[in-house]
């Protein structure tokens, strides 16, 4: 049994993997989270201030649903994300298409390719070694 105070609430329970908050704090930010997604329905254009102070909920919140890729926007939307590679502006998650697509490649490559084996050297037998003396 592992036992954890809430991140949120500071409340003991039994965690079992995920965000260390207890269930309660999980129904209330999920509650958090529906509430910010019906406003940013109803309103599309507005800002990440706006939707914090009407939703009750913290920027940091808000920005970690969107990498998370929880959240998304349109193109018109003044909330816009860069790529945490090459910086180009993106509404979801943590990279553009063209730095996600160059990753999977580079990740599939290694896994594709045998990697070529090293040659070991030869080893020259020598008559050098241990040697004793008879007393």
């Amino acid at each position: 049994m592992n036992l954890r105070n809430c991140s949120r609430c500071g409340k003991m329970f039994n965690y079992i993997g995920g965000l260390p908050i207890c269930e309660n704090c999980k129904k209330l930010a999920e509650e958090d989270f529906q509430k910010v997604k019906q406003f940013i329905e109803e309103n599309p254009v507005a800002g990440l201030k706006e939707i914090s102070e009407s939703c009750e909920v913290s920027t940091k919140q808000i920005q970690q649903w969107i990498r998370e890729e929880r959240l998304m926007f349109t193109s018109d939307s003044p909330i816009q994300l860069q790529c945490e590679k090459c910086g180009a502006k993106i509404q979801t998650g943590r990279f553009c298409a063209n730095c996600r697509s160059k990753m999977a490649n580079n990740l599939n490559d290694s896994f594709a390719r045998p990697k070529p084996q090293l040659q070991q050297p030869v080893k020259k037998e020598s008559k050098a070694g241990m040697r004793f003396l008879d007393t």
